[in-house]
């Protein structure tokens, strides 16, 4: 066994637990560009592909549970038998004031606007315009910001600006006919 392969099969647990616990600092760790404030629900440890310095993440966006980053396409693997140096990777960005839902895959090249929602489990293939809620696969536009955000107005519970326990009640206190 090589030095290298022992070294990670014993560093791996670290890293894996520093990613679940410090999901931001992991990504900063191993080399995606954090360019503000981000939150990372859940552990980053798989959610970046073997080419972390590829992505960059601008201020105040939010990335839910599962969420993947995939900078390069490794269908050109069978291939490069009879074309060595054949490989695909780009960048991927993703600009201010965006959430990116549970399960989202966000592949090679793309780049997601301002203001943007990507919805949990879809998968981006191309470029998101500013101001644009994008979901399916292959993602499409369903609205823009401003058309979700009326409705989020209309059906909002009250309560973003609570926090912890006392959030927790006010939604005890309001599904408590539905908990039962």
């Amino acid at each position: 066994m090589s030095f290298y392969r022992l070294r990670k099969m014993i560093v791996w647990p670290f890293y894996y637990i520093y990613a679940r616990l410090r999901p931001v600092a992991y990504a900063k760790m191993i080399g995606v560009n954090v360019k503000g404030k981000v939150a990372i629900y859940g552990s980053s440890y798989d959610m970046f592909s073997s080419e972390p310095f590829l992505v960059t993440l601008h201020d105040n966006v939010f990335i839910s549970l599962g969420a993947q980053f995939i900078c390069h396409d490794g269908g050109v693997l069978p291939f490069r038998r009879q074309f060595p140096t054949l490989d695909l990777a780009a960048p991927i960005v993703v600009k201010s004031n965006c959430f990116i839902g549970a399960g989202a895959l966000i592949l090679k090249g793309v780049t997601i606007g301002e203001n943007c929602v990507v919805a949990a489990n879809a998968v981006v293939t191309k470029d998101v315009p500013d101001g644009s809620i994008v979901g399916g696969n292959p993602a499409r536009i369903l609205k823009t910001t401003e058309e979700y955000l009326e409705g989020a107005h209309k059906k909002s519970l009250g309560i973003g600006h609570l926090l912890g326990d006392e959030k927790l009640a006010a939604y005890k206190h309001m599904f408590k006919e539905t908990m039962q």
